[in-house]
């Protein structure tokens, strides 16, 4: 169904395009690569160059995957783990709107579901998935991006050791 392609084409397209533009402002914007670093470190993200670089190479690569509409479940997945690690590591003690201080987690929570959503509507037959003959959709393609999540939380898990807020003493 053509509605099903036009579907899948905004979704990537809108994922792709988004995580270029972030990974290229990692890289490229304000404090360039070493400005991120510095940032990974300052919310308990350690090693911060390693993390940087990492999470750089996945928003860009993802973001071309998503755009070609090639290994879309993995690229999905990709989008979902770095979201995650977002949603946690800074955005979810900020409450759910990004006007609040400190930028809340309703924009990083869409892109998450908006993945998702994107792994289980498939890439659709305007993609390079679909002349390859790829096809992980539905539950299985879903199933791989919210791997994507389990992997975002484990890397936090292992480097993620955020400052502790001194308790005030009544």
């Amino acid at each position: 169904m053509i509605e099903i392609d036009i579907a899948a084409a905004v979704l990537r397209f809108s994922l792709g395009i988004t995580m270029i533009a972030h990974g290229w402002n990692h890289a490229f914007g304000g404090g360039k690569l070493p400005g991120t670093a510095r940032w990974f470190e300052s919310i308990g993200i350690r090693p911060g160059r390693l993390h940087a670089l990492l999470a750089t190479l996945t928003e860009l690569g993802a973001g071309v995957l998503l755009l070609a509409g090639l290994l879309n479940a993995l690229a999905a997945a990709a989008v979902v783990g770095t979201m995650v690690v977002a949603l946690v590591a800074n955005h979810l003690k900020n409450g759910f709107f990004i006007f609040r201080p400190g930028e809340g987690y309703e924009y990083v929570l869409m892109i998450i579901l908006a993945a998702c959503a994107l792994a289980a509507l498939g890439p659709g037959r305007w993609s390079a998935d679909h002349p390859a003959g790829i096809t992980l959709d539905g539950l299985p393609g879903l199933g791989v991006a919210l791997l994507g999540g389990v992997g975002g939380l484990l890397l936090l898990a292992v480097f993620w050791r955020p400052k502790r807020e001194a308790k005030e003493n009544a």
